[in-house]
């Protein structure tokens, strides 16, 4: 089946991101549903978010659920067979919904397509490390996972998957989209990035820049976290431990550092970091939440 505006829809995973949000859902076709998933419980921004834009729902989570679970819920929350999965700060150049219409009327199937971003110094997909893939500027071209910031799902052909769910919820920030890229390649089913569908990502802009200290040291704490617990679920708690040791005496090594040398605020971060971690290793659930005020 080809996508149509009629058969896809947008989900826009959102928090404290009423900044940059609206830049977002102007850069989409009106036509288009648009889903936004916001993580609480606050019902002036649904307001705000429905009345504004007219091919636009806003569903509360209640609390700050995650990414994945997040997209989960826009997921539950649509009945066509494409969902087109956005970070608020992301903004699509005119034509990037059209391009990725026409690119796949010309790829027999697949599990994900992805726009590429217009920064090429921070590529937004990763190659197998066979050598087989090649990057090419007009036709589509296979991967082996895209980031999660913009993502094209087919979920009629992923449905068809036995047992397959779509994002680990157990994940709540980081490596979610890696994850489920491993899945669907697991499944012999492809991913590929579209060259001539263009993406501007501003990047960790997502929330409000007003609460940057704890969002830092938020994303530091779940890096880690989702780091460890990612190996572990693909490869073994073994291979995943060694993979991080670097990661672990680091961080015990600038703590001191940081602590000798007076510098708080670098020192919280690689706490963050080594808590994330040995929660991780621990088996303990990735339970680190933004200390944000409503």
């Amino acid at each position: 089946m080809l996508i149509t505006s009629q058969n896809l829809s947008v989900i826009i995973v959102s928090y404290k991101s009423d900044h940059v949000i609206h830049k977002c859902i102007n850069s989409i076709d009106p036509q288009i549903e648009i889903v936004v998933v916001e993580n609480s419980n606050n019902i002036n921004f649904k307001n705000e978010i429905e009345n504004k834009y007219k091919n636009t729902r806003c569903v509360l989570s209640n609390e700050n659920i995650g990414m994945g679970a997040g997209n989960n819920l826009g997921i539950k929350n649509i009945e066509n067979d494409f969902a087109l999965i956005l970070n608020p700060d992301v903004i699509l150049e005119k034509d990037t919904i059209e391009e990725l219409i026409n690119a796949s009327k010309k790829i027999d199937s697949f599990g994900i397509i992805s726009p590429i971003s217009n920064n090429l110094k921070f590529p937004n997909y990763k190659f197998k490390q066979d050598g087989h893939d090649k990057f090419d500027l007009i036709n589509p071209f296979k991967v082996k996972s895209v980031d999660g910031y913009a993502m094209l799902l087919n979920l009629k052909e992923l449905k068809q998957i036995e047992n397959f769910n779509f994002f680990d919820e157990t994940f709540f920030l980081f490596l979610e989209n890696d994850d489920l890229c491993q899945r669907i390649q697991n499944n012999k089913k492809e991913i590929y990035i579209i060259p001539k569908a263009k993406i501007d990502h501003l990047g960790g802009k997502a929330v409000n820049p007003k609460y940057e200290y704890e969002v830092e040291l938020t994303r530091n704490w779940h890096w880690m976290w989702s780091k460890f617990y990612f190996n572990k679920k693909h490869y073994g708690y073994l291979n995943a431990t060694f993979k991080i040791l670097t990661s672990l005496m680091s961080a015990k090594i600038k703590i001191l550092f940081y602590l000798v040398t007076f510098k708080k605020y670098k020192r919280n971060i690689y706490q963050m970091r080594l808590s994330g971690l040995l929660y991780s290793m621990l088996g303990k659930k990735s339970f680190y939440r933004p200390k944000i005020d409503s």
